[in-house]
């Protein structure tokens, strides 16, 4: 299918429904655990399974990761907020209604900017709330029985926060900007992994589409299921081009819920909404309002860390980085932090990111590994380059010596000294090893001194074969040049 932006005439309109499932150790309202990966039905108990009787708990983590959360996004965080019932019957839904925030939640008015063709575009959110998650159905197509359908309760109970976008993305491409922008501050509050394919960080959409410099909204789709952050710009580039096609061929569109199915790359019809569900909010009588003074906010924004934005910006001034190398040094908290411990003993921000940018996350993707992972430590690595500063080895014996280092946690400088790999830097030593190799290219040589300049690198890899990787490049370019003019 053609990208939607051939349709010149139409302008797509979209906002994002988001559900970033918390990091507590406990499920919103009880003590259950909310590890990822454990047995059908295992971490369940009378409170998220909704028997009768019970009482929920709030967990007051969640609340603070919220708050959290609302300050990094500039939203206005309510006094007091209500949690409310949201009534509705499904399979995995035990107690027949979700508790969740309506009238009053956490947090509302708040934006994200992105950057968007070396501009900022700023997505305001309308609210941030928390609710407890559902359960999943699994539709079991391994088993023999295709028709069946299981249940597991493990996630009912578990803390979430709802991020709802204003209208204000206009492109698949932004909301793939936005929800990476997200996911990344989501990480650097350490409140959520921001994993799609697990579930952790969830995305629906609602699109229109309208005729361009017109302001009225047209009538909007809703996109579910999309479970990467490329399927989700692969979807809406999608249902924007349904959309259109249908408008042009004199068609209305109907407001419906689709299923998009990434293997298939197609939207399928799961059911029309005509008409908005009434959910039949009303306070839930178990739980009492949740009031949060300043006092309490002041406290947590000390907490928070230094955020993307402010942390592109100090590279930038502090250290002197492009802003290419920033932003990528940036983009996950964990390799900033690596950076900058890096750097802080090296003294050298370039060389230190270009080997973070080259050779560490070349490693880590290779691996598919974090940089919690990664078996060089900062001190280690800085060692390393501090090696090759000083001139003690070159840059290809430290590629060589990162490359042992990976499955060695000796130090690089006892690595050099038991593998003799000093840099050779004593200029009687290389010119001696120039004139051997001369010598036994005196054709190469004749034919650089009657203009095949180069040849000029042919001379200088037979000498660095020669010395084994370890002569000084510096000394042996200048050196070399000064033989071979001589002869011309």
């Amino acid at each position: 299918m053609k990208p939607y932006m051939a349709n010149s005439k139409y302008e797509p309109v979209i906002g994002l429904e988001i559900h970033v499932q918390l990091l507590t150790n406990t499920k919103l309202f009880c003590k259950c655990s909310t590890s990822f990966g454990a047995e059908p039905n295992s971490q369940v108990c009378p409170i998220c399974l909704g028997m009768p009787g019970v009482l929920p708990v709030l967990n007051e983590k969640a609340i603070e990761f919220g708050i959290k959360l609302a300050l990094a996004t500039h939203c206005k965080i309510a006094p007091k907020s209500i949690f409310a019932r949201k009534n509705y019957f499904y399979p995995d839904l035990p107690k027949g209604y979700q508790i969740s925030q309506f009238e009053n939640p956490l947090c509302q008015n708040g934006y994200i900017d992105i950057e968007l063709d070396q501009t900022i575009k700023r997505v305001r959110l309308t609210r941030i709330h928390l609710e407890e998650d559902a359960g999943k159905s699994i539709h079991a197509e391994e088993f023999v029985n295709k028709n069946q359908t299981f249940v597991d309760l493990n996630r009912c109970g578990v803390p979430l926060l709802e991020i709802v976008s204003e209208p204000d993305i206009r492109s698949p491409h932004e909301a793939y900007l936005f929800l990476n922008k997200l996911k990344q501050l989501v990480q650097y509050l350490d409140i959520c992994d921001g994993n799609m394919e697990e579930g952790s960080l969830r995305c629906d959409a609602n699109i229109s589409v309208r005729p361009e410099n017109t302001t009225e909204l047209g009538v909007k789709t809703e996109l579910k299921n999309m479970n990467s952050f490329k399927g989700v710009e692969r979807a809406l580039e999608f249902e924007i081009n349904r959309q259109i096609n249908e408008l042009n061929q004199g068609n209305k569109i109907e407001q419906v819920t689709l299923m998009w199915d990434d293997k298939a790359n197609n939207a399928i019809p799961m059911r029309s909404k005509e008409m908005a569900h009434d959910y039949r909010y009303f306070p839930d009588p178990d739980l009492v309002p949740v009031l949060i003074k300043q006092s309490t906010i002041d406290e947590i924004r000390e907490t928070l860390p230094e955020l993307p934005d402010i942390k592109i910006k100090r590279f930038i001034s502090d250290y002197n980085l492009p802003e290419y190398d920033a932003n990528v040094l940036t983009e996950v908290k964990d390799i900033a932090n690596y950076f900058d411990d890096v750097v802080k003993q090296t003294k050298d921000p370039k060389l230190t990111s270009n080997w973070i940018m080259s050779d560490v996350l070349r490693t880590l993707n290779e691996q598919k590994i974090k940089i919690t992972e990664f078996p060089i430590e900062a001190f280690r690595l800085s060692e390393l380059i501090n090696l090759i500063k000083k001139q003690i080895i070159n840059a290809k014996t430290g590629k060589s010596i990162f490359i042992e280092m990976l499955t060695n946690n000796e130090s690089p400088s006892k690595i050099v000294s038991e593998k003799g790999l000093n840099q050779v830097s004593d200029e009687s030593e290389i010119s001696t090893m120039i004139d051997d190799v001369l010598n036994e290219n005196n054709d190469e040589v004749v034919a650089y001194v009657a203009g095949k300049d180069k040849l000029f690198s042919f001379f200088v890899g037979q000498i660095m074969r020669r010395s084994k990787g370890r002569a000084n490049p510096k000394l042996v370019n200048q050196i070399l040049k000064q033989k071979l003019d001589s002869k011309r």
